[in-house]
């Protein structure tokens, strides 16, 4: 019975470096994410509508708020997750505003962030957003 419990940590081990190595890329950096906007601001005017958004500093390179509706918004890392560490690796809406694109690999996401084509295996990462009023408040 010890002799399985020992194994455990080795196992957990195995598992996570499995994980990590699959193809998907380098990881994207842990980076502290502590940012508020006011939805309301002039600076931010496509906040308004459903489907607006707005690129925004922060995490490791840069943030996207997307708001879905009034109620809802969602902020994703601009790094794009295939290869984060490639210079040029940087989500952004796709002109017809209905999707996100890496121009770098050519992944492509839905304004949820999931994975719709390209390389990426994997959505984009999201952060956590509140919204008190009309300040949204962006953490990890």
């Amino acid at each position: 019975m010890r002799k399985r419990w020992a194994l455990l940590p080795l196992l957990l081990l195995f598992v996570t470096a499995c994980r990590d190595s699959n193809g998907a890329g380098p990881r994207i950096p842990d980076v502290v994410v502590d940012e508020q906007i006011n939805v309301n601001s002039q600076l931010f005017p496509m906040l308004r509508q459903d489907g607006g958004y707005a690129y925004i500093p922060g995490g490791y390179k840069g943030l996207l708020v997307v708001r879905q509706n009034a109620g809802q918004y969602y902020a994703f890392e601009r790094a794009c997750p295939y290869d984060p560490t490639a210079s040029c690796s940087e989500i952004k809406v796709d002109a017809s505003n209905l999707f996100i694109v890496d121009d770098c690999c050519g992944s492509q996401f839905n304004l949820q962030g999931e994975v719709t084509g390209g390389p990426a295996v994997y959505g984009l990462r999201q952060y956590q957003t509140a919204l008190m009023g009309s300040v949204l408040y962006i953490k990890n």
